[in-house]
């Protein structure tokens, strides 16, 4: 089964966008991120309806930060772009006629509840600064260099 890597991903855009001082283009982050412009505009329009991004259209226009890392959760995010299914597995049928599928639903959709409010609670924990500095102490490792264009390679 496919993993959605949605939150994953816009996360990644936000902080490279986060290590801009200009506005940035779908077409740049889209390259960075090997993905179509299309693809970044799309996402980027839900985060833009909540405020945690602006976007100028026309020659130098391009997509900035409107918010602080410091007040922006991972939680945020999340909601922000649509609340993305959290876990890949479920039950076979949601209205079963059998008593043990009955049995096996109640089990695991408590525990499916369990471990989906433990994940969401973890990401209202977690800020954008919280992985900005993560990524800062790594590029320091390496030798702190940055450029959008080559850092993903190796």
């Amino acid at each position: 089964m496919k993993r959605d890597s949605k939150l994953s991903g816009i996360l990644h855009v936000l902080l490279h966008m986060a290590e801009q001082s200009e506005s940035i283009t779908s077409e740049r982050l889209a390259t960075a991120m090997s993905t179509n412009p299309a693809v970044i505009r799309r996402i980027m329009a839900g985060l833009r309806d909540e405020g945690y991004v602006t976007s100028e259209k026309g020659h130098g226009g391009g997509w900035m930060l409107a918010c602080d890392l410091e007040e922006v959760t991972l939680r945020d995010i999340y909601d922000a772009v649509g609340q993305p299914t959290l876990l890949a597995i479920g039950n076979r049928t949601e209205s079963p006629g059998c008593l043990v599928e009955q049995a096996v639903n109640a089990a695991l959709s408590s525990a499916f509840a369990d471990a989906e409010a433990l994940l969401l609670s973890r990401l209202g924990d977690v800020t954008l600064a919280a992985l900005s500095a993560d990524f800062h102490g790594r590029l320091k490792q390496r030798g702190g260099q940055f450029d959008l264009e080559t850092a993903h390679a190796s």
